[in-house]
């Protein structure tokens, strides 16, 4: 029977050569753990003799300290009727946020330009600084968008478009809407419930979810959370949520090759491989901004440490990613997975051509929204020369995008083009900023703004679209052919 343990006991370890703390009613002696610490041993300090479960919670997962330490170190569970005012007042502690009274209601929200707006405003500052960062002079952040807006729709009248279908699939996978949540990085620094939360506002909606290797969660308990029996939007069946992987390959290769063979055993319905990011771009607001290094992810391993450059996640937490992986490497993964691979990140005809006769599966237009390389193409124009260069490529593996979508009429161009179906990264972050309600408004925002357009367009379901509602003109002098330049020829010479 475990011990229970007073408040009253627990303060007296308050020192640095004898410290216990408490995790989620769970006294742990940290005393030998707190100088090898990650983060540093001043965190766990400032908690000694204390409770520290809600600044442990909103970094770490909650299996990672049952997991990372010996059971000896348990010293028993803490006594509740034993909590005094005092002890329970956290740390004294700065402001973590911009505002945080300032949040607007939910359901004032109308478009996901306001998620951004109420995330610029509420949340913390290094939070805002990791998510909305971009390469450089984040002049791909921006096109990956304002490439939207120069393409023009040709509406169709007289069309009876009383009745609209937005349901699709990718992958074999249903979805009611053809939006994925891209892989995106440690949603917990935006909420408790980090991915956890955005898997409940997907199944709610009906739409996939691809859990990055940096999720704040193991993957384990992003599936348990919605394990529970419920439905999946409204299509009939077991309600089950299909969940994709995203790889980041790690140079220790075997990492890698368990972590798939696990992924593949649980249930994940395909595997996204990134191979836009060989290295971090680099993101200047992030750097400016140091990370709080007690900060780690529990698939890969990575831990937070500011260096001389400065602070910046993608680059501080990524040295694990393997820069060598190449094409070679294809094999590889096909012994590591039976699983379809993806390949997120694809951005010129050579490379999909490519893909497409390494018999990938799936590709993803992308630039890492705008977080790799800056001046990159956007990804709807990506779609554009893959339509002049290869449009066999369509036939023989799904094209997806992501990066820049942020109205219905955004994803309904990209369908129109090719796409089966469109990603979106930072907007599902800042949808998380509300919870899982948040997700699953924000679903439905995009949801009913395509609905609106397909009827606008005179279109009753997916399978009628096509380029001819488009009108490119605007920008069809920008889609390059293929790796050739048009006039210039040079060539350096060899290295003697």
């Amino acid at each position: 029977m475990a011990r229970v343990v007073s408040v009253q006991e627990i303060s007296k370890h308050n020192i640095p050569e004898d410290l216990w703390t408490v995790v989620d009613g769970t006294v742990y002696d940290l005393t030998e753990f707190a100088p090898e610490h990650p983060g540093g041993a001043g965190i766990i300090i400032r908690y000694a003799g204390r409770d520290a479960s809600t600044a442990y919670n909103e970094i770490h997962a909650p299996s990672l300290i049952k997991n990372s330490l010996h059971s000896s170190k348990i010293i028993g569970t803490l006594d509740p009727s034993s909590i005094t005012e005092e002890w329970a007042k956290p740390p004294p502690t700065v402001s973590t946020s911009f505002s945080p009274d300032s949040k607007p209601p939910l359901d004032t929200l109308i478009n996901t330009h306001d998620f951004v707006s109420a995330a610029r405003q509420t949340i913390t500052p290094k939070t805002w600084a990791f998510y909305s960062s971009a390469a450089t002079d984040l002049n791909t952040k921006a096109r990956n968008n304002s490439a939207y807006s120069d393409i023009g729709l040709r509406p169709r009248i007289l069309v009876d478009v009383k009745d609209v279908d937005t349901s699709t699939a990718m992958l074999g996978q249903k979805m009611s809407v053809p939006i994925f949540c891209a892989p995106a990085a440690m949603a917990k620094m935006v909420h408790p419930d980090g991915e956890k939360g955005i898997a409940r506002g997907c199944r709610k909606l009906g739409i996939p979810q691809c859990v990055s290797t940096n999720a704040s969660f193991p993957i384990t308990e992003i599936f348990e959370a919605v394990g529970e029996p419920g439905t999946y939007g409204t299509f009939d069946g077991d309600g089950k949520m299909p969940f994709f992987f995203q790889l980041y390959v790690d140079k220790q290769r075997e990492k890698s090759a368990k972590l798939l063979r696990e992924v593949e055993a649980l249930g994940v319905k395909a595997i996204f491989v990134t191979v836009d990011a060989p290295v971090p771009g680099k993101r200047e607001a992030d750097e400016r901004v140091k990370a709080d290094e007690s900060l780690s992810t529990p698939m890969s391993g990575a831990k937070a440490k500011n260096d001389a450059k400065g602070g910046a996640l993608g680059r501080i937490m990524g040295s694990y990613i393997d820069a060598s992986l190449s094409w070679a490497d294809i094999p590889w993964l096909r012994k590591c997975t039976s699983l379809p691979i993806v390949l997120k990140g694809v951005q010129t005809t050579m490379d999909a051509k490519k893909a497409a006769e390494y018999g990938i599966e799936g590709i993803v237009l992308s630039n890492h929204g705008g977080r790799s390389l800056d001046t990159a193409p956007a990804p709807i124009l990506l779609l554009l020369e893959l339509q002049k260069n290869c449009p066999e490529i369509f036939d023989k593996m799904e094209v997806y995008v992501d990066g820049g979508v942020m109205r219905g009429t955004d994803i309904f161009k990209a369908l129109c083009l090719g796409a089966k179906s469109v990603g979106i990264g930072r907007g599902f972050l800042f949808a998380l900023n509300y919870g899982q309600e948040g997700v699953a408004k924000f679903v439905d925002i995009l949801k009913d703004e395509l609905e609106t357009t397909m009827r606008m367009m005179g279109v009753t379901d997916l399978s009628q679209v096509h380029p001819g509602m488009l009108n490119t003109g605007a920008v069809d002098h920008l889609i390059p052919g293929w790796d050739e330049h048009p006039y210039a020829k040079w060539r350096p010479k060899a290295k003697i």
